[in-house]
Order: C-alpha cells, then structure tokens, then sequence
C-alpha cells in the first residue's frame, strides 16, 4: 500500500483544480481505473506519473517537487537565486524585457510580491512619489521592498491612487488568490498584513469589474496619469525561481499618460 501522504497530495490537489478522476485520467492519457488507485493506494505510482499527473492538474513546480518527496522521490526542478551564474540567461532576458518596455514603467516581482528588478521608468515614477526608501520605512517595510505593500498601505502608493475606490476590490481578490494557490504561509500571513491595512471593502470594493481592462489613476497634483498593467510568466520554466517570476507591465490608458512618460 502507498503511503498516504502522497495519496492524499493527489486527491488534494485534483480537488484544489476542481478536477474528477475522470478529468484527471483525461488530462493525463490514463484510465480512470489507474487515478482512482493511485489515490486509494491500490497502486504506487512511478516518478514519470508523478510528473504526467503533476502538469495535467498545473501544479506550481515548488509544489510538484513536495508532491515527488511524498512519493518517495528526489526533488526532480532546482530552486536557484536569480544572481547565481546559472541564472543569468533568465536575468538577460528579464533585463532586456524591461529596457525594451522604457518609457513605461515595469517590475519583475517574486511569488511574494517582493520587487526583483525594475526599470529605469518604474525608478523615476517611484521618486515621483518620494524618497523610496523613506516611502518604505512610512509603510513599516523591512528587507527588499514589497509591490503589494507599497501599494496597499495608508502611507503608501494608495495616497496618489485616485480611484482606490474602484481598484481595491479586484487586486485583493488577485492577491487573495496568489496566496491561498500558493499555500505558502508567508504568503497568508503577507495577505492577511494587506486585508488590514486596506480597510473595509463594501460590496462595489468587493465585485469583479465587468470591464475588459480596469486603469490605475495616479494623481501626481496635476496631470492624473491613467495605467494598465499586464503580467507575464515563464511559460515553460523549470526551476523554481524562473516559474514562480512574475513580469508586470504598465502602460499609458490615454493620450495624456503616453505623452508623460515619452517627455
């Protein structure tokens, strides 16, 4: 009989992704007959099932690696430090990847929201705001500086964004969503820290907006500069670090804001 742990991981997660084991057996090109025993133990799984079974659900690969050792396996995807030499492709494309987005602003972001990289637009809008280090120390921040702290906090971004109001609602629900995918408990804690600094959110605060795009309105004291952000991931990555990388790009919502950055 296998060990329950893993066959728990499995059932866990087929839930998580609201899958059957029909659909499971479906995605993964087994029988229903095979999943439904991984799951009750009846059969052990091979490291290449693990795998097939891991991709078919879209486990985060951090995950399939706690999803391997549960089976009695080696960690199969590497967690690297984005500065190890081995990682410099990835930080060659990220950095070309930002250069090319001046003079908009942009950010490369961790699984914790924690600000990796930026460009040289995303600097000299941050200064626009204040001095970013004492911007920082007003939000209670400590070691590298948090995108969804800065931006959640009283004394932080939100001052200059105009319509709060309007964008509060649906960015906790993307950072509520982040956290408990993750399961990772700096992450619950992180978001639990920004539900309080938000305040109370009323049912307008809480809906899903029905438009295609929602725009950040920042009031620099005169010109009100309108952004929409888009967020890429590493499609195909298998280290850790590389996977959980997130690359949010801003850009002018009317001609006013393009004319900002451009002079």
């Amino acid at each position: 009989m296998q060990d329950t742990q893993f066959t728990d991981s499995l059932r866990q997660w087929r839930k998580r992704r609201k899958m059957s084991q029909l659909d499971l057996a479906l995605a993964a090109e087994v029988s229903q007959r095979h999943v439904s025993w991984l799951e009750t133990g009846r059969s052990n799984p091979s490291r290449s099932m693990v795998v097939k079974l891991s991709e078919a659900m879209d486990v985060p690969l951090r995950d399939r690696n706690t999803i391997l050792n549960s089976a009695g396996f080696a960690n199969l995807y590497t967690n690297r430090d984005l500065s190890e030499p081995s990682m410099e492709p990835v930080a060659d494309i990220l950095a070309d990847m930002l250069a090319h987005h001046n003079p908009y602003p942009a950010f490369v972001l961790d699984r914790q929201w924690n600000i990796k990289m930026k460009n040289e637009a995303a600097g000299t809008l941050f200064e626009v705001f204040g001095d970013p280090e004492q911007v920082w120390k007003d939000v209670g921040g400590s070691g590298e500086m948090n995108m969804a702290l800065l931006t959640v906090h009283p004394n932080g971004l939100r001052r200059f964004i105009s319509n709060w109001h309007d964008v509060a609602g649906p960015f906790l629900k993307r950072l509520k969503k982040e956290a408990f995918d993750s399961r990772d408990q700096v992450m619950l804690d992180r978001y639990q820290q920004l539900l309080e600094h938000s305040g109370e959110l009323d049912d307008d605060q809480s809906r899903t907006d029905l438009l295609p795009v929602l725009s950040l309105e920042i009031n620099l004291g005169g010109p009100v500069l309108k952004l929409c952000s888009v967020i890429s991931t590493f499609g195909t990555a298998q280290d850790i670090t590389a996977d959980e990388l997130r690359i949010e790009t801003f850009y002018p919502a009317d001609d006013l804001t393009r004319k900002y950055f451009k002079e």
